[in-house]
């Protein structure tokens, strides 16, 4: 998945039950820190307003469909409403940027419909048809190529893969039945080698998400003059790299009482990171062939930037249990670790390609916005906006993203995210938004400078750039990360 940002299954509860935009929930850490001194506001971004002009005067279809189309194509992580802002601007944006196309956060009309093809075809794959199930009496989306098999079950419908490995059901309980109380007791109930991950409780609706070892699901039901209606979609872990896009395009297009809202838009997705699968007492099968036409990709195990020569820079930590990294398909070797052991140096052959940014030289301030590049198992990039934090950043990342380069807003190197967690606590495969170390700028320095590889010029550099560091970063997050996105490259473990 590219670029799936902040905070799903808040957006998800909040935003797809009612239709309007949700916020992602905000880290602890975050609540608990005093207020800092109101700021002045910073004038208005002259290119954000030019994008939300244009895109604010199309037809509210379009700007629904365009949305959607950036949740299929993975760049897009907010809820498809039709409404501009930050969020869709830096989507188009990542889109843009992974396209090779100026990251202007403005689409044109040959780029709206080459964004509308590549998600047609995602679509089109997935086989995915949102369509009314009357057993249970929802609307839901169901993406047919990965369920062939349906059948019925007691107040519902179940579609399943040809080897069981992912299950989404409808199920419907008549007035008086049951309440959501007890479904949403029953959901969290304590079971042995099962967490629950996130749970919300609404007087209208309850979400929850679980995980096993072998498997994550998504739960939700609804309540309303009919009854209780609702779905839950389990599915094996390892093939979370395919279906946890899937479990956002359900999720969004399910309508638990269709008679009294607006029919879904068409195959209209999510936004953002899925969330993860239901508490539902699905059992993840154990391991097996991946699904016909559907190939579940290895993870990176670490993200590493290019110095040139070969040579790539990369948090050790995320090599401690790789014995044989691989870059680009090549062996890798392993060089020199600084005193630390918190940075590593490998070498490989064949490598080409990207210069990594100039070093900045002054300390980045506590909540000044940053943006972390994470390697992906295909294509560009991924690119995360993130904040500073006391010795760290907050920052929704990919498994992966151990040794990803944190930038500041002018594209300048503030440190490599030092570690990423080995057992982390995923929604339907993403961290929601963590605090994660980093190793800072000035040791990133002094270890290029003991391997005798030039450090960088720093604050100098910036200024050269006619950047003034003192000012902080007016470049925007697609602009600032496109100089750096050819010298980010995925590491890998031979099995």
């Amino acid at each position: 998945m590219r670029a799936f940002h902040t905070g799903l299954p808040a957006l998800l509860a909040a935003g797809l039950a009612t239709g309007a935009l949700a916020q992602g929930p905000v880290p602890p850490a975050v609540l608990a820190r005093p207020k800092p001194a109101a700021a002045p506001q910073p004038a208005p971004d002259p290119a954000f307003e030019a994008a939300r002009t244009a895109f604010e005067a199309l037809p509210e279809a379009e700007r629904r469909g365009l949305q959607d189309a950036l949740v299929w194509t993975g760049d897009y992580n907010g809820v498809t409403t039709g409404a501009f802002g930050k969020r869709s601007f830096e989507g188009i944006q990542t889109y843009q940027t992974r396209t090779g196309a100026a990251p202007t956060g403005l689409l044109t009309p040959p780029e709206r419909a080459a964004l509308k093809r590549e998600a047609e075809e995602a679509r089109r794959a997935a086989r995915f048809k949102v369509q009314p199930d009357p057993a249970s009496g929802v609307v839901v989306g169901v993406p047919e190529a990965l369920l062939p098999k349906k059948s019925a079950i007691p107040g519902g419908t179940r579609w399943q893969s040809a080897d069981g490995r992912v299950t989404l059901d409808t199920k419907s309980f008549p007035q008086g039945e049951t309440s959501l109380d007890a479904l949403f007791e029953r959901a969290i109930a304590a079971m042995p080698g099962r967490k629950v991950t996130y749970k919300l409780k609404k007087p209208d609706f309850i979400v929850i998400t679980a995980e096993t070892a072998g498997g994550r699901s998504y739960l939700r039901y609804a309540e309303g003059p009919q009854g209780i209606r609702g779905f839950t979609l389990g599915y094996d872990r390892a093939l979370a790299d395919t279906v946890d896009r899937l479990v956002i395009a359900v999720a969004n297009n399910f309508s638990p009482f269709p008679e009294d809202a607006p029919a879904p838009t068409a195959p209209t997705t999510a936004t953002g990171p899925a969330p993860r699968t239901p508490a539902s007492g699905l059992a993840a099968a154990p391991a097996a062939p991946p699904l016909p036409g559907v190939q579940a990709e290895a993870r990176p195990a670490a993200t590493g930037l290019l110095l040139g020569g070969g040579r790539v820079l990369t948090a050790a930590s995320s090599l401690e249990s790789c014995a044989a990294p691989r870059i680009g398909g090549a062996a890798a070797r392993i060089e020199r670790r600084d005193a630390a052991g918190s940075l590593a140096l490998l070498s490989a052959e064949g490598l080409a390609g990207g210069a990594p940014p100039p070093l900045r030289a002054e300390p980045v301030s506590e909540g000044e916005a940053l943006l972390v590049l994470g390697a992906q198992a295909k294509g560009r990039p991924s690119v995360a906006p993130a904040t500073a934090a006391v010795e760290g950043v907050y920052a929704p990342l990919q498994p992966g993203a151990g040794g990803a380069p944190v930038l500041d807003r002018s594209g300048r190197l503030v440190g490599l995210i030092a570690r990423f967690p080995t057992a982390p606590r995923l929604i339907a495969g993403v961290m929601p938004p963590t605090r994660y170390a980093v190793v800072p700028g000035k040791a990133v320095a002094a270890f290029l400078s003991e391997s005798g590889l030039p450090a960088g010029a720093g604050k100098d550099a910036a200024k050269d750039a006619g950047k003034d560091p003192a000012k902080g970063a007016a470049t925007t997050l697609g602009g600032a990360a496109a100089p750096v996105l050819d010298a980010v490259v995925a590491i890998t473990c031979a099995r």
